[in-house]
């Protein structure tokens, strides 16, 4: 990531893989200004994952993230405050807004393990996936109106949708080995029978493949970069993502968490 700082600036880079407990897991973050390297502070945000806190002066900033993930992590914990906060509506996440319009496109179904999968279905068939179609500022009703949008709008209308169901759902941000063309990737998760399971509306990338980075209401608690105070621009990301061997199948009917 190539971020230009023109004034001091304090910023947030949500890069690594979150805790993944019972997996493997190698990483090195390199932080420099101008090819000097520059300190970074991880901060573990709870509930959500690890974020890494530099104070930049002016010139040009390049984060280096890599990771090797090995095994396979323990389903991620569920806490009764998740039911509290997943419920809610957000920024991105307007399901007080899209309660009319979830029921009457849901009614007969209520079980969370039947509506995760026909949500996400549901937002598949109606948005078309079109990369820059979306402004930063788009939430789950200006992308239903629209019709398209890319990851995070597809992630956003089927956390929305969930939540106006009743249905704890949040977003996740995570590496997605497969996806093209390769990016950050949002999906969402819904909380089935006491466990976070995954749906990915785009269908762009097998759900067996993807690493955790982070969790959050909506995309505004998951973002890659955020800066405080002074100024800074975002020059470019490159993001690669594999897998050893061939990517899994991925069978969209079936309940499954991001492990």
């Amino acid at each position: 990531m190539v971020v230009d700082v023109s004034e001091p600036a304090e910023l947030v880079l949500q890069l690594a893989v979150s805790g993944m407990p019972g997996a493997g897991l190698a990483e090195t973050l390199m932080v420099t200004c101008d090819g000097s390297e520059l300190p970074a502070t991880e901060v573990m945000v709870p509930g959500s994952g690890r974020a890494h806190v530099v104070t930049a002066r002016p010139g040009r900033v390049v984060a280096e993230y890599q990771a090797s993930v090995s095994g396979r992590a323990r389903p991620p914990e569920t806490a009764p405050a998740d039911r509290l906060i997943y419920l809610r509506p957000s920024r991105y996440a307007q399901s007080d807004t899209l309660f009319a319009v979830a029921r009457a496109e849901f009614a007969g179904l209520s079980a969370p393990g039947d509506l995760l999968p026909a949500v996400a279905s549901w937002v598949g068939t109606r948005l078309s996936y079109v990369p820059g179609s979306s402004r930063p500022t788009d939430g789950a009703v200006q992308t239903l109106l629209s019709r398209q949008g890319v990851c995070r709008d597809y992630a956003h209308l089927v956390v929305a949708l969930l939540r106006a169901l009743d249905v704890p759902a949040r977003l996740a941000a995570v590496y997605a080995p497969g996806l093209a063309p390769m990016d950050f990737h949002a999906v969402a998760e819904a909380l089935v029978d006491g466990c976070w399971r995954v749906a990915d509306a785009t269908l762009l990338a097998p759900r067996a493949g993807l690493v955790r980075i982070a969790v959050g209401r909506d995309a505004a608690d998951t973002a890659f970069l955020s800066t405080y105070g002074g100024a800074a621009q975002l020059v470019s990301t490159d993001v690669t993502a594999t897998v050893s061997g061939p990517l899994p199948a991925d069978d969209v009917t079936a309940l499954m968490s991001i492990g």
